[in-house]
């Protein structure tokens, strides 16, 4: 067997370290969102939706070249005033960040029911990391985006979720030099086996991997992604 060429490595490296500096982010407003709520069971009352602004400040901190939208988004049933609620902010056409309104009324048919979705799901399931993605958000940005997403709990119970959006053609931009210094065809997948970026036309984002013959994957650290090179 040929040893790995060291780029491959330095490429799933890389890849690690992309996310793992989006899943820092997630995790402040996962552990600002916790304190906040934690703050206002102290005072015997249950929560509202205007208890989560003052998170607002360190959500539009951390909007960036990478993280196209960011916030806590709450279990159902959680706030007093709200059944379905998210403190989501997100950065525009033109840059400027704007805070994301839905309807979210549960008693309307244009409900979007977002604990359907892998980065809510998976968090509520005991998931402390879960990459969803790459999919089309229609529910923010309508934009092909990955989404990263962390649980937020008080007193050990699931209250929602933290979160991030990167647009997928931001994280190709980061991570296909790496996978042009491979010298082979060389992808990155996520846990269903979705490509997310590529060195070859042949394996374009969106396609499915399944294990194809001739292609070895590797584990990027301990993220659900995997380093997909021929050889």
């Amino acid at each position: 067997m040929l040893p790995e060429p060291p780029a491959v490595g330095a490429a799933a490296a890389h890849v690690r370290a992309t996310l793992d500096g989006v899943f820092a982010t997630v995790a402040r407003v996962r552990d600002a969102s916790a304190r906040r709520l934690a703050e206002v069971g102290d005072t015997g009352r249950d929560p509202v939706s205007a208890d989560l602004a003052p998170l607002r400040p360190l959500l539009l901190a951390h909007l960036g070249p990478l993280v196209s939208g960011l916030g806590f988004i709450a279990a159902p049933g959680l706030l007093a005033d709200a059944a379905w609620y998210l403190e989501w902010w997100q950065t525009g056409p033109t840059g400027s960040p704007s805070q994301l309104l839905r309807d979210l009324n549960p008693e309307s048919s244009a409900l979007y029911d977002y604990t359907c979705w892998d980065w809510f799901t998976g968090p509520r399931s005991g998931a402390e990391k879960t990459v969803c993605g790459p999919y089309v958000d229609y529910l923010c940005s309508d934009e092909y985006v990955l989404t990263l997403s962390a649980p937020v709990r008080v007193a050990g119970a699931f209250v929602g979720v933290a979160a991030a959006d990167v647009y997928a053609r931001t994280f190709e931009n980061e991570i296909v030099p790496a996978l042009r210094e491979i010298p082979a065809p060389a992808f990155v997948v996520n846990a269903p086996g979705r490509v997310m970026a590529s060195n070859t036309a042949s394996w374009a984002p969106g396609a499915a991997y399944r294990g194809d013959p001739g292609f070895a994957a590797r584990p990027c650290g301990d993220l659900s992604l995997s380093l997909v090179t021929a050889g």
